[in-house]
């Protein structure tokens, strides 16, 4: 076997090359060009691959992580007292709370008004009439599949309850009941309440209490 020559590879590989260029010269160009811009690209992505972390590993502190700065070693700092979120000064105790000097409220903080008892309708048929039932009679469509029941709008302690009562529990929820603050807006829990004193005046009202002029469209109708 005869010994390797470097230096006689050297000159025939540099021979092939030459002759490639005279017979391929433009392919030759472009393959320069496509070696050249790879090149480029796999430099910029290592460099990228390179850069330093301080904007992901920054040096902060995670919700709720122990500090050594503060002596209670507290990193999450309490509110300060006093402090008050943008559009959480709610100072009508009567419209944010349903209450009164801190009892349940009686009357309702402001007018109520045909567009209040359609828009009580419609908030009350989407988020409370699955239990309550549409008539608030507590037989809802998921009390009818096994839910425990509420009892109904229309017994006596309820229809005796203030109306500030029923705020109460839209906004803290009650028994098997949750809150509904996070879903129900301050005064659409006073429009449901409002619609649910429409219920109860529906289902247990007299020929007395209907209009004179529909009342003698009752009488004709009997």
């Amino acid at each position: 076997m005869k010994p390797f020559s470097i230096e006689k590879f050297s000159l025939n590989l540099c021979e092939v090359w030459i002759s490639f260029e005279r017979v391929h010269p433009f392919l030759l160009r472009s393959t320069i060009h496509d070696l050249r811009s790879t090149i480029i690209v796999v430099i910029c992505c290592l460099s990228a691959t390179a850069c330093r972390q301080d904007m992901h590993d920054q040096p902060r502190y995670e919700p709720l992580e122990k500090s050594t700065f503060f002596s209670d070693q507290r990193a999450s700092r309490p509110v300060v007292e006093g402090t008050v979120a943008r559009g959480q000064l709610n100072l009508d105790e009567h419209l944010y709370t349903g209450k009164i000097n801190d009892e349940l409220a009686t009357s309702f903080p402001y007018s109520i008004t045909k567009e209040v008892l359609v828009r009580g309708q419609e908030r009350f048929n989407i988020f409370c009439s699955p239990c309550h039932g549409q008539v608030g009679n507590g037989q809802g469509m998921i009390v009818q599949r096994g839910f425990r029941q509420p009892p109904s709008y229309h017994i006596p302690r309820l229809r005796e309850a203030p109306s500030g009562h029923f705020f109460d529990v839209i906004t803290n929820g009650f028994g098997s009941m949750y809150s509904y603050a996070s879903r129900v807006s301050v005064e659409d829990r006073w429009a449901i309440t409002a619609y649910i004193r429409a219920l109860q005046l529906s289902q247990n009202a007299s020929l007395e209490d209907v209009p004179q002029e529909q009342r003698r469209q009752l009488l004709e109708m009997r």
